[in-house]
């Protein structure tokens, strides 16, 4: 499923991630945070969130997806759902994604992490001035696994919050 964000070029889009007990837990939160961002609830410790600047779900972090699973990259490789909007052409807006990346990226384990970096690194929406220096993305890779982790073992769902 194409979401909103997919329509802007990443380095303009504010991207947070984090997990939430269920899609009605998530809408609350945007609701709270007057369509957040997400990670404006971790100071309160409302809610465990991260922020990757430019990491959109469906194509760069599908490319970290694809790369955990050993699969070609697909345009519906990592599940999306449009939960919420607070304008649908200028966002903010709220996605799920599916469990099955949830899964994938809290699968990472230390052994993955260096050559990981350097293939995502090389890949096109992250080497936009040649391949990245090996260990880059190792802060992003352990940031977004850990979080897939804890809501993995809290039986939660990530999310993804994003605005132009």
């Amino acid at each position: 499923m194409s979401h909103p964000c997919d329509e802007v070029p990443a380095m303009g889009v504010l991207y947070d991630y984090f997990r939430a007990k269920d899609d009605a837990t998530a809408v609350k939160l945007m609701d709270g945070l007057s369509g957040g961002p997400a990670v404006a609830g971790r100071g309160d410790g409302s809610v465990d969130a991260i922020d990757l600047k430019g990491i959109e779900p469906s194509v760069t972090l599908g490319n970290l997806v694809s790369l955990v699973r050993g699969v070609d990259w697909e345009v519906n490789l990592v599940g999306l759902q449009l939960l919420w909007s607070a304008n649908e052409q200028e966002g903010p807006w709220l996605m799920s994604l599916d469990r099955a990346t949830r899964d994938t990226l809290a699968s990472i384990n230390d052994a993955q992490l260096l050559e990981l970096s350097a293939r995502w690194g090389r890949s096109e929406e992250l080497a936009w001035d040649g391949p990245l220096p090996e260990d880059q993305m190792l802060p992003v890779i352990r940031e977004i696994a850990a979080l897939a982790q804890r809501a993995r073992n809290a039986g939660e769902d990530l999310y993804c919050w994003c605005c132009l």
